[in-house]
């Protein structure tokens, strides 16, 4: 360390200087003392890191002062009290954007969670026995109802309903997958790592294109648990390809004595066809082929709540349920009740599409999406923004969260084009306002697409333009 940086760490405020500056400022009627003392230690020992780690454009002129150092520490304490997890606009067109959420809840789902949430509830207890009772009765009845499964549980998400089913049916013995089916989705979750997890061996059949029948037939011996299915995701193979069904799978399982496990992944309880969407095997029809087991998400095509939920055969579920990991994996009473809510909606279908936001913004049609941009605009106009410019436009919006990668939903833009700032500080500074508008880029415009805006965030949007043009 030069002698320069050795002179500055020597003129860093003592933590004690700082802590009597505070207390002349009351600070602790923000919070207790210790906090005070860690968040001053915190803010110090980032300038000195700062120092250290510098390379050049230094110098002791820029070392701030016990004051300086306080007033920063005040800053720190006071943004504690500010939500980090916070409600934004998704304008990306990105429906089931993972990292902004996925599904956003239907209000009926909301009010189920502070009814249950405010007060003593039956989570455990069977009321009509006055005895200890399941937490997933509440759901399960609904859910075989709608799907023709003979039994159900619900986890925290869906890897953990896979890495359940793996540990229970395949520990130590092997699960055979295809090799075009060792899938990696989003935040690094790959199948493979989810298997060695679970203490099960993979057993690759088949090539990363085609992969066959007999390829299964060739890979089941005395050592195997599990023969299993898994849904692509987030992307197709197409061209020169083959795959072995799930009916084939079935009987096969069935001639040797293994279960048979389908990991749907998206959790599509209705038929897509009829809203002009690409087909999407829905759980009712992959149950219908007498396979054993079927895991998939909550919070994707199924709108609800992140959950993992696992149906199938009433003995292949018993014994899952049986799993210690099971208590480990378990959801609480708050997403119970929002996943019974959601789980309602589908036993009208034609009022689901319409209750559920992501399913709504999936099968909304484009003139309906077109209507609400323009009502938008007129908004915008009325504002008199002297510096930004408004125009609509059409473009394609996407499912997201590993759900029809290749459907191209024709959706509605405004482009926003400001003269004088450009798109991608304009849209920094939307990211950055009280309710945050996240947007896309295109070349010097902002881009709002409208199928996943509501009319009601029209508000956050002007109220953040105005923030962003001051």
């Amino acid at each position: 360390m030069d002698e320069l940086k050795k002179e500055m760490l020597k003129t860093l405020p003592k933590i004690d200087e700082v802590l009597l500056i505070l207390e002349k400022q009351n600070i602790y009627v923000l919070t207790p003392r210790e906090i005070v003392k860690e968040t001053c230690r915190k803010v110090v020992q980032d300038l000195r890191d700062k120092i250290v780690n510098a390379r050049k454009n230094i110098s002791t002129e820029s070392c701030p002062d016990a004051t300086a150092v306080a007033c920063e520490v005040e800053k720190s304490i006071k943004g504690l009290y500010r939500y980090s997890l916070r409600r934004v606009v998704n304008a990306t067109g990105v429906i089931l954007h993972t990292n902004l959420g996925r599904a956003p809840l239907c209000p009926e789902a909301l009010q189920r969670i502070m009814e249950v949430g405010s007060s003593y509830s039956n989570l455990e207890f069977d009321l009509a026995k006055g005895e200890r009772g399941q937490r997933y009765d509440h759901v399960s009845s609904l859910i075989c109802a709608l799907t023709g499964a003979e039994d159900a549980l619900i986890v925290n998400n869906n890897a953990a309903a896979v890495l359940l089913v793996l540990n229970t049916l395949a520990e130590k013995k092997e699960a055979i997958v295809s090799r075009g089916e060792l899938i990696e989705i989003g935040g690094e979750f790959r199948i493979p790592e989810i298997m060695k997890k679970s203490a099960s061996k993979i057993r690759e059949v088949g090539t990363t294109n085609r992969t066959r029948l007999g390829d299964y037939e060739k890979a089941v011996n005395d050592k195997t648990g599990l023969i299993m299915k898994v849904h692509t995701s987030n992307f197709r193979i197409v061209g020169f390809t083959e795959e072995a069904d799930i009916e084939s799978l079935v009987a096969l399982g069935k001639s040797r004595g293994i279960p048979v496990m389908d990991d749907l992944g998206s959790g599509c309880l209705i038929d897509l066809n009829l809203y002009g969407l690409q087909h999407e095997p829905t759980v009712r029809e992959t149950l219908a082929t007498g396979i054993d087991v079927v895991t998939f998400s909550g919070d994707k095509l199924l709108g609800g709540p992140q959950t993992g939920i696992i149906v199938g055969k009433k003995e292949v579920l018993a014994k899952i349920k049986k799993n210690p990991l099971n208590r480990a994996l378990r959801i609480d009473k708050f997403t119970l009740a929002a996943l019974e809510a959601t789980l309602m909606h589908y036993l009208n279908p034609a009022q689901a599409v319409k209750k559920l936001r992501a399913l709504k913004a999936l099968t909304e049609s484009v003139v309906d999406v077109k209507k609400r941009a323009e009502k938008l605009i007129t908004k915008l106009q009325k504002e008199n923004f002297d510096s930004l410019k408004f125009s609509i436009r059409e473009d394609f919006a996407a499912a997201g969260g590993g759900s029809l990668p290749t459907q191209q939903i024709s959706t509605i833009l405004v482009a926003i084009k400001n003269k004088k700032m450009s798109a991608s500080k304009m849209e920094e500074k939307l990211r950055k306002i009280e309710v945050p508008v996240i947007a896309r880029v295109d070349k010097d415009e902002i881009l709002l697409d409208l199928r996943t805006i509501a009319e009601d965030e029209f508000t956050f949007i002007i109220e953040g333009l105005k923030q962003v043009n001051t």
